[in-house]
């Protein structure tokens, strides 16, 4: 490991793009802190303590506390994943998206180009949204003697100002992430949520080590819940990288005097193909009732039905892992065709041993896939739902909980292995060039 470690800063590329991916993120980091024009920051920090676990609550997941300090970057890379998504559903059911998608390289463009266009009107509507929501009146907290408002001059002036600095904000992190994708290594995207979700990392700690210096709780316990942890992050990158591969054999076709195919390779077919995304509906779905239960703090009926929707409800748990499973199946139909991996495998003379091509395959695969997936989105499941257990069962806090499961952790195991992978592959690339030039390898070709 450590001389793998050195290998990365021998490599002048390597070592490149990743002093270049570093200042992108620590860029991002800075804007992270500078706050739009119009707004009380102090206010802005009590208020948002109240509003943890509702959908304001996730969203200031994502960008990375950024929105609890209604900063530049308060909106985060949200927008254009909704983008994202919106144009990759399209795709499923609207003719023009599925040629686009089966276009190559210029398809892909014009992809990116609309899903560029998609970023900035879903950013400028909910900067709108997000100026009335700051203008409001649950938008307020007790300073001192005083209950203040979060903006201290509202009006179409502070309106116009928030749409403009929150749109220009996501679309410098969409080009900061491009860059990295680009220039960098590894997911830019993925990158930027991952930081976001890291940058927690130093207050949980110092919060524990007060916990532990108040006797509130021994060391002890902070040593299982380490033990704990490493042993979900294991489980997590099983169920990351944990894969069906079917057998695929191609048969030998004959132009002119060379030979094509013959050989034999695999589809690979992922226990969780659909990543963290089934978790994230499933938390914006959850989050809506006690979202709208802020706007109405004095009604007792909405109040009332909150219980069975809070975090400590038994209800909200069987729910919130039922979604889990509905979308992790739902999700994997929009992410993974078995109908058009079949055709292009009979394009290319490709057939599984024993299955007969065509409709046979897309049925055999779609079986195996439903197979798999169901032990997936169980374990996606539980992972979600593990927080919240460890609340109840060891009396912590969500923020230290958070990074014992759920969407925290499955971004930030997902994209590390991602990261690692691209490294890796840039080391072996280069070895393999090394042997090349050393004359070792030359007589095998």
């Amino acid at each position: 490991m450590k001389q793998q470690f050195q290998s990365i800063f021998k490599i002048p590329e390597l070592r490149k793009r990743i002093f270049y991916t570093l200042s992108i993120l620590i860029v991002f980091r800075v804007g992270s802190y500078i706050p739009i024009p119009g707004i009380d920051s102090e206010v802005m920090g009590a208020a948002m303590r109240n509003l943890s676990n509702t959908l304001f609550g996730l969203y200031d997941l994502f960008a990375g506390g950024a929105f609890s300090r209604a900063t530049l970057f308060a909106l985060g890379i949200m927008p254009y994943i909704s983008a994202s998504i919106i144009i990759q559903l399209l795709g499923a059911v609207i003719p023009y998206f599925q040629k686009l998608q089966k276009e190559g390289e210029e398809g892909r463009k014009k992809i990116t180009q609309l899903t560029r266009y998609g970023t900035v009107l879903i950013s400028a509507l909910q900067a709108f949204g997000i100026a009335q929501f700051l203008m409001s009146s649950q938008m307020s907290a007790r300073i001192g003697n005083q209950i203040l408002p979060v903006v201290p001059n509202p009006g179409i002036g502070f309106t116009l100002m928030a749409m403009i600095t929150l749109t220009a904000g996501t679309i410098l992190i969409m080009w900061l992430g491009e860059r990295i994708t680009e220039r960098g290594i590894g997911n830019g995207i993925s990158l930027i949520i991952m930081i976001g979700i890291i940058a927690r990392i130093p207050n949980v700690v110092v919060s524990e080590i007060k916990l532990i210096s108040e006797d509130v709780r021994g060391i002890f316990t902070e040593v299982i819940l380490i033990g704990l942890m490493f042993i979900i992050v294991g489980f997590v990158v099983l169920l990351t990288q944990g894969q069906r591969k079917i057998p695929v054999q191609y048969a030998k076709r004959v132009v002119g005097r060379k030979v094509y195919g013959g050989q034999a390779t695999h589809i690979p077919l992922r226990v969780n193909t659909a990543g963290v995304m089934p978790i994230i509906f499933a938390q914006s779905i959850m989050f809506i009732p006690s979202t709208i239960a802020t706007f109405f703090p004095n009604s007792e009926f909405i109040q009332g039905m909150m219980r069975f929707f809070g975090v400590e409800s038994i209800v909200y748990w069987i729910i919130y892992g039922t979604f889990i499973v509905f979308f992790t199946y739902f999700y994997t139909a929009i992410a993974f065709n078995p109908i058009e991996v079949a055709d292009n495998m009979k394009k290319y003379g490709g057939f599984i041993p024993g299955i007969r091509p065509g409709k046979k395959t897309s049925e055999f695969i779609d079986n195996i896939l439903t197979k798999v997936t169901l032990p997936g989105s169980i374990f996606l499941a539980f992972i979600a739902i593990f927080p919240y257990i460890l609340m109840k069962v060891i009396d912590i806090d969500y923020q230290l909980a958070s990074f014992f499961g759920g969407t925290s952790l499955l971004i930030i195991v997902g994209v590390a292995l991602d990261t690692l992978q691209q490294i890796e592959s840039h080391l072996l690339m280069r070895h393999y060039d090394g042997f090349l030039k050393s004359g070792k390898m030359r007589g095998r070709h």
